[in-house]
């Protein structure tokens, strides 16, 4: 099952008849933001989007160092005590989005897309698929062949998981998204059980590839527009 939340209040509503209009999805660079306010941020996007008053979002940011526990998640997986966390300078925080405990920080880009899927595919599977789909482009364009596994959110390698992947969706808009290693420290994995998997994670510095993060945003944000058959305009 995609690592996802669907709130109650996500039954299908009539949509205006804008066909007429295109499809524009604003991408941002928030820069680094703690978790905190990229989800106070997320909120009034989100907010924005259900009223009509933005069209789509695709929000990239890097967070310090910062401990994320999903709706699914378990306690168990997270491996180590808030003083252990507090000394490594770790932010430990519960989320709205789907899945089980990851880890953000410096080298890593996440993506907040925030869509209304009324405008592209009421299919929330569809939607989580669409998203592996463009870190799985992306990455490509960088000579790393990735995919996805049976039975597992996200994206991966032969060398362990590349990309996690949790979102939210409330009357059919989207938050939350992904997390894509660039040239994350690894060693900070270790406080956990990412995503619930033993399994083990990778970046893209570790397979031997040198790419900044905003070439990497930039093939993401290609990749979206295909996917996702979206205009996309800097903000």
């Amino acid at each position: 099952m995609p690592e996802v939340v669907v709130t109650a209040e996500d039954v299908p509503a009539t949509l205006p008849d804008r066909e007429c209009l295109p499809r524009v999805c604003q991408v941002r660079d928030a820069g680094r933001l703690r978790y905190a306010d990229a989800f106070v941020l997320q909120n009034s996007l989100v907010e924005q989007r259900k009223r009509g008053e933005v069209p789509d979002q695709l929000v990239f940011v890097e967070h310090p160092h910062v401990i994320t526990m999903g709706r699914n998640g378990h306690s168990e997986n997270l491996l180590a005590s808030p003083e252990i966390l507090e000394r490594s300078g770790i932010e430990f925080r519960h989320s709205d989005r789907g899945g089980d405990v990851t880890y953000h920080g410096p080298g890593q880009i996440v993506g907040y897309p925030i869509l209304d899927l009324r405008e592209w595919k009421r299919d929330v599977v569809a939607y989580v698929r669409g998203i592996e789909q463009v870190v799985i482009q992306a990455l490509a364009e960088f000579g790393i062949a990735s995919g996805v596994e049976k039975g597992a959110t996200g994206v991966w390698t032969t060398r362990g998981k590349i990309a996690a992947i949790g979102v939210h969706i409330s009357r059919w808009v989207t938050s939350h998204g992904f997390a894509l290693n660039v040239n994350t420290d690894l060693s900070y994995f270790r406080y956990i059980v990412p995503c619930g998997l033993t399994k083990p994670v990778t970046s893209m510095r570790e397979l031997g590839c040198k790419a900044d993060s905003s070439q990497v945003a930039a093939a993401l944000t290609r990749n979206f527009a295909d996917v996702f058959s979206r205009k996309m305009e800097n903000v």
